[in-house]
C-alpha cells in the first residue's frame, strides 16, 4: 500500500530531491496531486503506444518509476512479438515496479532494468516513452540522449515525451508557476510543503521552454512533432521519425 505524501509537511533541512524509499512509498499520491491530468497523460501514452507499436520490436519506458506508463502501454499492444523494456536509475523504484507489474497478467513480456538512460543501449525500437524524465537529465546531456533515441527508432517509430516546461519569458513562466501552485493548494498541499518541495527540486530538475523541446526534436531529425496535451507548465508531445 502506498500512503499520503507528507514528506515536506514539517519544517526541515532541505536536501536535493531524490527518488528514494520515502518517495516510493507515497509516489502515486504525490504525482496525482502534483501533475494536472496525470491519469489522462498515462492512459493516452498507452493508446499512442498501441497505435505506433510495430511487430517484432522493442518499446521502452525510460524513467519508468512504478511502471504506470509501462502498464498502460502493455494494455494497448496488439502487435506480435513486442517486448517492453522499463528502465529507472532508482533501485527503490525498480524493485517496487517489478512487484507492481506482477499484479497484472499479460502476454506482453516486460523487462525492468536498473540503469542510467544516458548510458543505455537502445535498439530496434518502435516506441520510446520519456514521461517526465528528460527534465531530470543535466541540460547539457539532453540532446545526446534524444539523438540516441532517434537513432534507435525504426522508421515510423515515435518518441512519447512528457515534460514540465518553463514559460517563454519571466512573466509567462511566473504565471504558469502560480497556476501550478494553486493546483497544489487545491489538492491539499500547504504553503510550507509547496515551498520546501520547490527548494528540494530546483537543483535536480531544470525545465526547458516548450519551444526549445520542439526546436531540438526538429533539429535531431523528427519529421513531425505535435503537442497533444498541456495544462499549466505540464506538456506532452509525440515526435514521429
Amino acid at each position: 500500500m502506498t500512503g499520503k505524501d507528507s514528506i515536506y509537511a514539517t519544517e526541515q533541512q532541505i536536501k536535493d530531491f531524490s527518488f528514494d524509499e520515502n518517495v516510493v512509498e507515497v509516489f502515486p499520491d504525490m504525482i496525482q496531486r502534483s501533475v494536472p491530468g496525470y491519469a489522462t497523460i498515462v492512459s493516452t501514452m498507452g493508446k499512442l503506444a498501441g497505435q505506433y507499436a510495430q511487430s517484432n520490436s522493442n518499446l521502452y519506458d525510460l524513467g519508468c518509476s512504478l511502471g504506470a506508463v509501462t502498464l498502460s502501454m502493455r494494455r494497448n499492444i496488439e502487435k506480435q512479438n513486442c517486448q517492453i523494456i522499463a528502465v529507472d536509475n532508482s533501485k527503490a523504484m525498480v524493485e517496487r515496479c517489478q512487484l507492481h507489474l506482477k499484479g497484472f497478467k499479460s502476454d506482453v513480456p516486460v523487462n525492468v532494468v536498473l540503469g542510467d538512460i544516458t548510458e543505455l543501449t537502445l535498439e530496434n525500437a518502435s516506441v520510446i516513452a520519456l514521461n517526465f524524465t528528460l527534465q531530470f537529465i543535466p541540460q547539457e546531456q539532453r540532446e545526446a540522449v534524444l539523438k540516441h533515441i532517434y537513432a534507435s527508432l525504426k522508421p515510423g517509430g515515435v518518441l512519447l515525451l512528457s515534460e514540465k516546461v518553463k514559460g517563454e519569458n519571466d512573466l509567462t513562466d511566473n504565471l504558469l508557476i502560480d497556476l501550478h501552485h494553486d493546483f497544489k493548494r487545491h489538492n491539499g498541499y500547504s504553503e510550507l510543503e509547496i515551498s520546501q518541495k520547490r527548494t528540494a527540486i530546483e537543483n535536480v530538475m531544470r525545465p526547458d521552454p516548450l519551444s526549445k523541446h520542439i526546436e531540438r526534436l526538429h533539429n535531431i531529425g523528427f519529421s513531425q512533432t505535435q503537442v497533444w496535451y498541456q495544462c499549466f507548465n505540464f506538456c506532452s508531445l509525440v515526435a514521429i521519425k
